[in-house]
């Protein structure tokens, strides 16, 4: 193996000649504590950054096993090492002259969830960092000497944070704990068949909206009594909170006053959140999916029957397809491919989702018969879907009281405070005079089981390209797929990693026999077994990929516009 004097001397060497010569760099080199890998060498100035690993032996590391011994503990490991990592790379970039990528390191960037990533991967002998460097330049003449300071100087300094006698200790330890507790919450939700839990002293509204940190001087989370539940951490301490049961739960109040900022924080409980986030004990049914309407969107061989049916001249709603989904359609069918994918909790906001789909008051049905009226709207089924799916539901209406004779429980956001008026919504539903239909109690209807035709994504070179652009884009060669339905999806690197995921299922996976659940099921215990490693187009380099959901996944495939099924 090379040294890191060999690696120095050459970059030096390279000083001033063709930009096109940097690949002679492409190896692997000791630097004693650590080795360097570089894996790819870009080929100009102005192409994405070159990708190079770094290697260091868990002795040498030195973090103790005990903060290691499972894969909880070693994805809050790896997201602490990146956070750290990145904080001491930003620091030395700004001392670099180079513009734009131009002579700087960069690492993943984590936001505010802990995710199992690629950016650092802890295995039983070693720890791997797996960054980019823009290697410098001046036009297309190589800056050697200045390369030479980023492998002899940059580079080794950020290493060295990385050691367990470098690193926070005890905010390393304080950030496994948080991990464990929340797993910890988890389980205890699945014993008492909670769907959700907030924290009394959460922090749920957000910086701005384009921001996803707390927002300073926010009113904290209280509980309702009628829904407080305590747990016993693992750590030691006791926290109280709202623990919402399975069944169906309401989310009511004037605008403004909190109702969406609440969903919000359950829309992200699905994923694990770092310390000072002020939702790092709210969690949410793991499968939980937000279902809202998407004008535009492409519909593949969906059953939605249970909401559309008898429409105009015919037409089979069982095995719907369209390119254009309407306000409704698009929302059945997000609803149906949620089951499909396993989401045993839907939440729903009111105000994204198409007001036909979710009511048709009493007054509209004695106005259109049923037998013209092919929208069965959401209201008549959310309770057959709970009794014979055992599918919850947590809904935010403002504007309809429809919903209060199929609800379990009602709750009042009143400037961002909770109130359980689930008592006095019932008394309203049974006193008003207002009746709907009893249609409650309809049957929920099939659920689909689609099988993809693996000739549906046959295309050939160039076309047969898949990359991801930004958080809701991925690219088919010319086709552009759109997730920006997608609300739950919060990281660039996860779509990084969906795009490599459609193009393993495309091209291992499918065999025109195999479902999309199953399909995706086999993926994820690929993944399980290799890591994500294992699907990634870039060899021994997918440093920037975050695993997703099985139900990202399945959503980001179903809008594909080339979709077929059977």
């Amino acid at each position: 193996m090379k040294t890191s004097q060999d690696l120095i001397h050459l970059l030096t060497s390279l000083d001033w000649q063709t930009y096109g010569r940097y690949k002679q760099i492409k190896g692997r080199y000791d630097f004693g504590k650590f080795h360097l890998a570089v894996d790819h060498v870009q080929v100009d100035p102005f192409a994405p950054p070159s990708k190079i690993r770094v290697i260091i032996d868990r002795k040498t590391a030195d973090l103790p096993d005990d903060l290691l011994d499972s894969k909880s503990k070693r994805i809050a490991a790896s997201d602490f090492l990146i956070r750290t990592f990145d904080k001491s790379i930003q620091q030395l970039n700004k001392k670099s002259k180079g513009q734009g990528k131009n002579g700087k390191v960069f690492i993943d960037r984590c936001g505010q969830e802990m995710l199992e990533r690629t950016a650092v991967v802890i295995g039983d002998k070693e720890i791997e960092v797996r960054i980019e460097v823009g290697l410098p330049a001046a036009g297309r003449k190589i800056l050697g000497k200045a390369a030479a300071s980023i492998f002899s100087e940059m580079l080794p300094k950020a290493v060295e944070t990385l050691l367990y006698k470098n690193l926070d200790q005890q905010g390393l330890k304080d950030q496994i704990t948080l991990m464990l507790d929340q797993d910890h919450i988890l389980e205890v939700m699945k014993e008492q068949n909670l769907i959700a839990f907030v924290a009394d002293g959460a922090v749920l509204p957000r910086e701005s909206g384009v921001s996803d940190k707390p927002m300073q001087d926010a009113v904290p989370f209280k509980s309702p009594e009628s829904l407080e539940t305590e747990i016993e951490l693992p750590s030691g301490r006791k926290i109280t909170g709202m623990g919402i049961p399975e069944e169906i739960t309401l989310i009511v109040g004037g605008g403004y006053h909190g109702k969406s900022t609440l969903l919000e924080a359950l829309e992200r409980g699905v994923y694990h959140h770092i310390a000072g986030d002020g939702r790092e004990m709210v969690l949410t049914r793991p499968d939980a999916v937000k279902i809202r309407a998407e004008d535009g969107r492409s519909v593949s061989g969906v059953d939605i029957a249970p909401f559309i049916n008898n429409l105009p001249g015919g037409k089979d709603t069982r095995k719907f397809s369209t390119a254009n989904a309407s306000g409704s359609t698009s929302q059945a069918a997000n609803v149906m491919e949620a089951l499909e994918a396993g989401s045993s909790l839907m939440l729903i906001d009111e105000d994204t989702s198409a007001t036909n789909f979710m009511i048709r008051d009493a007054r509209m049905q004695k106005l259109i018969a049923p037998d013209k009226e092919p929208i069965t709207p959401f209201a008549d089924k959310i309770r057959a879907l709970y009794e014979e799916k055992g599918v919850s539901t947590i809904l935010i209406v403002g504007g309809s009281g429809d919903y209060f004779e199929a609800a379990d429980h009602v709750l009042m956001m009143d400037e961002y405070r909770l109130k359980d008026v689930t008592k006095e919504a019932k008394a309203i539903a049974n006193t008003d005079g207002y009746r709907r239909p009893d249609t409650l109690h309809k049957e929920f209807g099939a659920l689909p089981d689609r099988t993809p035709f693996k000739k549906s994504f046959a295309k050939r070179g160039k076309d047969g390209r898949l990359k991801s652009k930004g958080l809701h884009t991925i690219l088919y060669g010319r086709e552009t797929i759109d997730i920006s339905g997608l609300e739950q999806l919060t990281d660039t690197s996860q779509t990084n990693a969906i795009t490599a995921m459609i193009a393993y299922f495309k091209d291992e996976v499918l065999d025109d026999r195999v479902t999309i659940s199953e399909a995706a099921d086999k993926i994820y215990a690929h993944i399980e077994k290799e890591g994500l490693d294992g699907i990634s187009p870039f060899g021994g380099h997918p440093g920037n990929m975050a695993l997703p959901r099985k139900q990202e996944f399945i959503a980001a495939v179903n809008r594909y516009r080339g979709l077929k099924t059977k």
